[in-house]
């Protein structure tokens, strides 16, 4: 600590009045020059293709750069030395990064993520045990929206990590059921009551439903279902075939297990 006061007083001890001026100029030159350089900056980053993430974070960077160098020509117009001041600043930034090591390494995941774009706002994806919509794709944390309404905030190194599924990369996906019916229902029987109760509108007849045993149990038969929907009614598609499935038992006489 004293070495660092001695270094900040020799810093400072060579400011004179005479030099006031001159540096208050400086800055306000240096000022307008850092606005008109973030004003051209936001327009080319307005025409890029950037996420709005990132583009936000390189502006912020820039920000905090000009500041910097503003700092060092103002300072040096005083006759400061600015290499101790670099050596200063320097050893304040590893000080720093040391403290926040592990939101850095979010910071760095969130860049490779909005970088490589495994999955964009909106999508609907599985991490580790987590899952559900994409809600933002912030510089830390990834914001995710659960389908019981609870919204997760996932730490970005976790993300990178991990192996994610992303279940609206494509514009469809297949819907997988299972039921048991008793061995005294007819398999044809059974077969075209699950069809029944998959028959929806948003059901995709191109790949066809298909229907078939799927093993023999203990006390009953098991089937499966496979249909495909648009990634958006996949829910709606799911729950909406398990209810109906009762009903359609139900109406010829099936004995579900």
């Amino acid at each position: 600590m004293p070495t660092e006061v001695s270094t900040l007083q020799n810093l400072f001890s060579v400011i004179t009045l005479e030099k006031i001026p001159a540096a208050v100029i400086t800055f306000i030159v240096a000022y307008f020059s850092s606005r008109l350089v973030l004003n051209i900056v936001d327009k080319l980053l307005s025409r890029s293709k950037l996420e709005k993430t990132i583009a936000k974070f390189l502006r912020s960077a820039m920000h905090i750069l000009l500041w910097v160098l503003m700092v060092l020509i103002v300072a040096s117009s005083l006759g400061i030395d600015v290499t101790s001041m670099v050596a200063l600043l320097s050893v304040a930034s590893l000080a720093v990064s040391l403290a926040v090591q592990g939101a850095l390494t979010n910071l760095a995941s969130g860049v490779m993520l909005l970088s490589t774009h495994p999955f964009r706002v909106g999508d609907y994806i599985e991490v580790g045990e987590v899952s559900g919509s994409v809600q933002e794709i912030g510089m830390t944390y990834t914001t995710m929206l659960t389908p019981d309404q609870k919204t997760i905030y996932v730490p970005n190194s976790e993300i990178a990590s991990a192996k994610i599924i992303n279940y609206t990369a494509v514009t469809s996906r297949r819907v997988d059921l299972t039921f048991s019916a008793s061995y005294d229902d007819d398999i044809t029987k059974v077969k075209a009551a699950i069809l029944k109760a998959a028959a929806l509108p948003q059901v995709q007849q191109e790949p066809a439903p298909f229907v078939a045993v799927n093993r023999y149990g203990d006390n009953a038969i098991e089937y499966v279902l496979r249909v495909w929907t648009s990634s958006e009614e996949y829910w709606n598609v799911y729950f909406t075939i398990v209810e109906n499935v009762k009903t359609c038992f139900d109406e010829v006489g099936i004995s579900m297990t």
